[in-house]
């Protein structure tokens, strides 16, 4: 079961933009997100628009799949045409899925040319893939490469096999050094996501696989607490009894087992969520925490442009069917509101070591910053940049960032 989307104002079928929301596109650089929505087996914990192929017909399948990303890239190039949005070239891109890497090498070139037709790439632009360690070999990571990927994020998740079987993942762990050196000897940067909690995952299963994902050489790591939906196969066996529910001291004792390894191999933490060696933070990812624009590509995908936010159909069924009927593929959007730009700001910057401005809080926000402070979850004045200051989380900020967030929305 996939998550509903949220509730949303009607999108025209041509998919215009609400007037003024391209305004000031110039100074917010630009990337674009391709969601590919196939993968040969769901994982138990898996709830993203995720499809495996006995579970699609016809119209919606892998074969055609980059034909009909290619017309939304279209339609996207007429929509911000039509709204006056300058010509940017694009800053970053990211396939993710799903398994992008399902797909031949060729159709996922032939998607990356369509968005470079649209809009061209910036110098040094950003170009990643994820893919399951199982899902690439050393000819195909060549051939991304060669189409002008620079960028590889591996679903590594755990390195212990009793905790890869429980999360329903394909690969063995052996898989993931090899598939990590493949990409390197193909000029790739790499990254590998970890996912800590898992059922019967016990500290020193965690501390293994920190240390084996560190091994490899990447120089991007992200790390994600388990957290499992109701409508998953995990959560139907939590509520079965057969599994039992994450411990949150457990998960915390994890996180800062993580920030500690990571430090001591050279990966400084850049989000609350990733660790990357100086100039290998994904800046893709950064855009999505900046509040840049991004076209989202694919069922189920999310777009932002100048504070006005929408999704797609997210059956590829539906979604290839609007398409090819020459009509936007968008379900639903909003416009923030004064307060909810204000909340998500903050929300969004006290996630990044860079830290959230002081400059906009309020006056009640700035004084609770010294309680924070005294409390240990905010770093010091040492620490803020007399030319810009922020609020920068500590370690034990980042495990209770909601507690910040609150007192910072006063």
């Amino acid at each position: 079961m996939t998550p509903a989307l949220p509730d949303g104002d009607p999108v025209p079928p041509d998919g215009a933009l609400p007037p003024g929301a391209a305004d000031g596109a110039s100074s917010r650089a630009f990337g674009v997100y391709v969601h590919v929505p196939f993968c040969r087996v769901r994982c138990g914990y898996c709830d993203f628009t995720t499809y495996t192929a006995s579970e699609l017909g016809g119209g919606a399948d892998q074969a055609s799949y980059a034909r009909t990303a290619a017309a939304e890239v279209a339609l996207a190039r007429d929509v911000l045409d039509a709204a006056g949005a300058p010509t940017r070239p694009v800053s970053t891109v990211f396939f993710g899925g799903g398994t992008p890497t399902l797909l031949p090498v060729a159709d996922l070139a032939a998607i990356l040319d369509a968005v470079r037709d649209a809009w061209g790439l910036a110098d040094g632009a950003e170009v990643t893939t994820e893919a399951n360690p199982d899902s690439v070999t050393a000819e195909s990571l060549a051939g991304l490469a060669e189409a002008g990927f620079t960028r590889v994020s591996f679903g590594m998740q755990s390195a212990v096999p009793h905790v890869l079987a429980t999360l329903g993942r394909t690969h063995t762990p052996d898989r993931v050094p090899r598939a990590v050196a493949w990409a390197r000897a193909a000029g790739l940067r790499t990254s590998v996501d970890l996912i800590y909690g898992t059922p019967g995952e016990s500290l020193d299963d965690w501390r293994r696989s920190v240390r084996s994902a560190l091994a490899t050489g990447v120089d991007h790591l992200s790390a994600y607490a388990l957290t499992v939906e109701p409508g998953t196969r995990m959560g139907a066996q939590m509520r079965r009894g057969a599994l039992l529910e994450p411990d949150p001291d457990l998960q915390a004792d994890m996180y800062e087992l993580v920030d500690a390894e990571a430090s001591a191999a050279g990966l400084t933490w850049y989000e609350i969520s990733s660790w990357a060696a100086p100039g290998a933070a994904c800046r893709h990812n950064l855009g999505y925490w900046h509040g840049d624009d991004w076209w989202g590509v694919g069922p189920g995908a999310h777009s932002h442009v100048g504070g006005t936010r929408w999704w797609n159909a997210k059956h590829p069924q539906a979604y290839a069917q609007a398409l090819a009927e020459g009509r936007s593929p968008a379900a639903g959007r909003e416009t923030l509101d004064q307060d909810a730009a204000r909340t998500e700001r903050v929300m969004l910057g006290v996630r990044l070591r860079e830290g959230l401005p002081l400059v906009g809080l309020s006056p009640a926000a700035r004084r609770a910053v010294a309680g924070l402070v005294a409390d240990g979850l905010v770093e010091g004045p040492a620490a803020v940049r007399a030319t810009r200051p922020s609020v920068v989380l500590t370690c034990r900020g980042r495990l209770l960032t909601d507690t910040v967030v609150r007192a910072l929305l006063v």
